[in-house]
């Protein structure tokens, strides 16, 4: 099984920014971001790039998040076009990130859900609830592996991008993982947010994962599986001991980031899995600043 890790697309569309959907509400201070910065170093010409790679180098293509970057409609309609293109050739999941989920009211008004449900379709339907994106957690029970795609993005204020899976989506998950189906295979877990505590706990509040001490206290009874998230902008792989085992835990980068380091630049991250669910492999596919060219490197530890 060969899986290929795409994050953070953040497909800009500043000219759908219409003054009525930016005052009074967070999107203010994203479009600033956009004008100022994030525009100069999301390339869309190397977003179109590593999409069009990553369906072709793999089984199965999952996208941890931050699809959008505004939750606007034309962001939405733009970032599912993609998806569709990609899904002609390969399966592909999606989970949500905090900005595709970046008010109330796009919560309310189930976008997410309404643009990507059919790449979370569970093949456990009856184990999913009800969260701010659609239904989670959604299984996939594919070969040696079983891709369990959780929901960490909820609406934050101004200034704070946190995420949470919540009581009832934890407690669906640990049902999950105890299915005879899913504890036979290796567990692909997939979620926006890094999974661990920050070392500080102002910037978990704002910026990390809100419950991950009692995430991890459920994933922790795994004893082999892969973890992966985005949201860091920067590809990392760590060893996560547990009670039975050891996860690895892999961060994608940015899919379209222009970057002087590897660490940073566009690209995504190959997984090779084995047919006795042993993780064989795990490498980083980066973009040259050319556009064209690829490098094969290890995830930095």
């Amino acid at each position: 099984m060969r899986i290929a890790h795409v994050s953070d697309l953040h497909v800009l569309s500043p000219a759908g920014v219409h003054w009525r959907s930016v005052v009074f509400n967070k999107r203010l201070t994203g479009y600033a971001n956009v004008l100022l910065r994030r525009a100069r170093v999301f390339r869309r010409d190397y977003l179109d790039t590593v999409l069009a790679a990553a369906r072709h180098d793999a089984d199965h293509v999952v996208v941890t998040g931050d699809l959008t970057n505004l939750s606007l409609e034309t962001e939405y309609q733009e970032a599912r076009g993609m998806i569709e293109a990609m899904s002609r050739s390969v399966e592909v999941t999606v989970v949500p990130g905090n900005h595709d989920i970046y008010l109330p009211r796009v919560q309310r008004d189930g976008h997410f859900a309404r643009h990507f449900a059919p790449y979370f379709v569970s093949d456990f339907p009856e184990l999913a609830v009800d969260v701010p994106a659609g239904r989670f957690p959604c299984v996939k029970l594919r070969g040696p592996v079983a891709i369990v795609g959780l929901s960490s993005a909820v609406p934050r204020p101004p200034f704070v991008s946190a995420g949470r899976l919540g009581r009832r989506q934890l407690d669906a998950l640990i049902r999950i993982l105890a299915h005879p189906e899913v504890a036979r295979r290796t567990p692909v877990v997939l979620v926006h947010h890094p999974p661990t505590k920050s070392r500080f706990r102002v910037e978990q509040l704002r910026s990390g994962l809100t419950d991950a001490r009692a995430v991890g206290n459920v994933l922790g009874q795994l004893a082999r599986g892969l973890v992966l998230f985005g949201h860091l902008h920067v590809r990392k792989h760590r060893k996560w001991p547990t009670a039975a085992g050891e996860l690895d835990l892999v961060c994608a980068s940015g899919a379209a980031l222009d970057h002087a380091s590897d660490a940073i630049r566009a690209g995504y991250n190959v997984y090779e899995i084995d047919g006795a669910g042993q993780v064989a492999a795990i490498e980083a596919r980066v973009l040259d600043a050319d556009g064209r060219t690829w490098r094969h490197l290890a995830v930095p530890q």
